[in-house]
This record gives C-alpha cells, structure tokens and sequence, in this order.
C-alpha cells in the first residue's frame, strides 16, 4: 500500500504530483523554452513566440490529460465547433497559443555527445517517475509481468476505413511493466525500441527468448533479496531464467507453452500430450529442486511452471456452469492473479490518452504520463481522502485537467 498518509482534503492533483512534481515540470519549462530558441536560431525567428510558463505548462498538459476522458481524435477537437469541443476549458488558452508549445515541447532540449540511447530525449524524465513509483507505494508480494493495453481508441478503430488503419503509424517500441497484481498499481516501466542498433536492439532479438528475458531482468532489477513471487506469460517462462531469479530470492509462477516459451532443459515427456484421454482436474508433476512443472488438464492441456508453490498443495478454479475444478496451488494463483490484471486493463485502458504524435518519444511521453495518473488515482482510493469525495476514474481525471487549468469549479462532472 502507500507509504505515506495523504490528508483528508488532498485533491487529484495532490496524488498526480507524487510523481510528476513541481521541479520536473519546471524543467519542462526550462528544456521547451532552450529547444524553441534552438529552433528559431537554426530557421528563423518566430514573432509570434513568447517563453512558456509553468502555469501555461500545467494548462498544456491539462489539454491533454483531457483527451483521455473524452477520447477525442485529436487535442485540438476542444476549440472546434463539433462533438468533441469544450467550451467550458477551451478559454484558459487560444488554439495558436497551444499548438506554438506543443511545436516546441521538449524535456531535453539537446543532445550530450556521450549520448547513444535512443530515449536520450525522455530517460530523465522516466528516471523521475519511477522514484515517485518506488517511494509513494510498497507493492504486495504476487506481482506480475506483462504488456499493458495501450491500443487505439476502440471507438476510432470501428469507424475509420482500411486505408486510414494503414496510414496510422505503428509503435516503434514495445511498453513493458511490473505490476502489483492485488491492487493494479504499476510499480515499474520498460522501454524497448523496436529500430535498436546494438546487438540488444529488438531487430537483433526478434522473435527470440532472449528478448522476454531481458525485459523480465530489467523488470525485477529493484526486486532481489525481497521475495516477490513473479508471474509471467508464455513468452518470458523459462527454467533458465526462474533458475536466475531464485538466486536474487525471486520466486516465480508462469504459464508455459510449447510455441512462445523457451522449454530449453524441461523433459519432453511433460510437453507432449499423453495418449490416454485425461478427466477434468487431472494432472502430471515434474520436480527438479524447488522447480515444478505441472500439466494440468481442462478441457486442453495447461503447463505452468513454479517454484514458489508446492505441488502437491491443492487448489481449486470455481467455474459458473461446472462447478470447481480440482488442481494444483499454483494454477488457482496463476488464474485469480492473471484475472485481476485482465479487470485492471478493461478498467483503465480506457483512460490512455489519446493524442498520436509521430515521434517516438511524445508517444512514450505520453503513456506514461497516463500510467502515472492511474497510479495516482489507485493511491486516491486506498487513501482517505477517498472516503471523503469518492470520485471515479473518469471523475478523477476530470479534476486533474480543472486543477491544472487552475479553473475554481473543481467539482466533478456527474
């Protein structure tokens, strides 16, 4: 839970600045202002530019936090005349105002010549929000490893043609986090560009092992000596890499599969389908040490691998029309941990921003800025402020975007 007691009258923006304070949003001000000068010494002065404050820099990422209630195409649907215009915040700033600091939005400004990443342009920025990450929460032991939904607006996909899809640019990275799997709390973020050069760029580890491996070490780094019990899917399950973290004191519990895992060192007695026909509720174990591989039968064959459950502890799944289905420990944590991540997404998805920029960074940028409030809004209601106001997620946001605006009426939207 979180680490530190919120007061009773602590507003959205109290939450949201637990991880994006005060001083980064100065810098921002600061990087935006060097990059614009940067940009007019290199093609020309711009008389219509005045240096950005920090009250125009909250106003600016008020707009689009906005974006993620409402879900409109683009940001600058506020000042139109159509569906998705607000009126109500469309006044804090002219349209031309907006658009000049979103032309010059910059978190680093240049380049350092010792600098070969490819996120030069945010890594500051991501270094900050993971701190506010570690220090605001202390996560549960089970937590789990996985690729967040970060896709399109699902109302934009239904309408919008073939052609449009193709035009839409695809990610050039891939999002990647360690998440608390009792609360939903995102305790950690990787990043991974797809274009990597170096020989642990994702073009040199496609479709590989070593990749899901990589990301899964890069995920736990911050967790040895601490016990946690990671599960994982398909793609990270291996023995190698389970036998690697139990050395740190990394207990795990994944689902495996002959296709997406690497099955390198587990007997292929225990991939294989038997011949017999198998009951419901059936199955086969395999130990090696504290590792345990498990084949568990339902209507298909399911293999997990642990090493933070006894096997021959019992368990069961609860379904609505066959009633419980007898199996091991481990596949009923595997499913109820699964399960709650899979109602986080359908809760939260949603609440992605949904401005599109070209550049690879705004695109990171802007994800995480969205991970950033759900953590914020996750904090809000394990405290007691919640208890006093009780606001939704989407009543959350609609607060934030007010406070930032620095609009009086903060009172939710009902």
């Amino acid at each position: 839970g979180p680490t530190r007691k919120m007061p009773l009258t602590a507003s959205a923006m109290d939450f949201f600045q637990l991880f994006v304070p005060d001083n980064v949003l100065k810098n921002m001000v600061v990087q935006t202002n060097m990059y614009a000068k940067k940009y007019q010494e290199r093609f020309g002065s711009d008389d219509t530019w005045i240096d950005v404050t920090l009250t125009e820099m909250k106003a600016f990422l008020g707009y689009m936090i906005s974006t993620s209630i409402h879900h409109c195409e683009s940001v600058l649907s506020i000042w139109s005349s159509g569906f998705y215009s607000n009126k109500s915040i469309a006044l804090i700033m002219t349209q031309s105002r907006f658009e000049k600091i979103l032309k010059y939005f910059h978190i680093v400004a240049f380049r350092s010549s010792q600098t070969t990443h490819g996120l030069y342009k945010i890594q500051p920025f991501l270094d900050s929000l993971q701190n506010g990450f570690d220090s605001a929460f202390r996560p549960s032991q089970a937590q789990v490893l996985h690729e967040p939904l970060i896709d399109e607006d699902p109302v934009f996909i239904a309408t919008c043609t073939e052609r449009e899809l193709r035009k839409r640019k695809k990610r050039k990275f891939s999002l990647w986090v360690r998440q608390c799997s009792s609360t939903g709390f995102i305790c950690q973020i990787y990043v991974h560009l797809k274009e990597g050069s170096g020989a642990d760029g994702l073009d040199a580890l496609k479709n590989k092992p070593q990749l899901h491996s990589m990301v899964a070490k890069s995920l736990c780094q911050n967790a040895s000596g601490k016990n946690y019990i990671i599960f994982t899917g398909p793609s990270i399950t291996s023995l190698n890499l389970f036998e690697e973290f139990e050395k740190q004191e990394i207990y795990c519990c994944g689902l495996l599969s002959a296709r997406k895992s690497d099955c390198t060192g587990l007997p292929p007695s225990m991939l294989n389908n038997p011949d017999t026909p198998q009951s419901r509720g059936q199955y086969r174990i395999r130990m090696k040490g504290n590792m345990s591989l498990i084949c568990w039968y339902n209507k298909g064959h399911f293999r997990f691998l642990t090493n933070a459950y006894s096997p021959v502890q019992q368990g069961v799944i609860i379904k609505r029309k066959s009633g419980e289905i007898p199996c091991p420990l481990a596949v009923e944590a595997f499913a109820a941990h699964l399960s709650y991540i899979c109602k986080y997404d359908d809760k939260y998805s949603k609440y992605f921003i949904s401005h599109k920029p070209n550049k690879t960074w705004q695109q990171v940028f802007w994800f995480a800025i969205s991970i950033a409030i759900n953590n914020a809004y996750i904090l809000y209601k394990m405290s007691e402020a919640y208890h006093v106001t009780r606001y939704s997620r989407a009543q959350f946001g609609e607060r934030l975007v007010k406070e930032l605006l620095g609009l009086e009426d903060t009172s939710p939207s009902h």
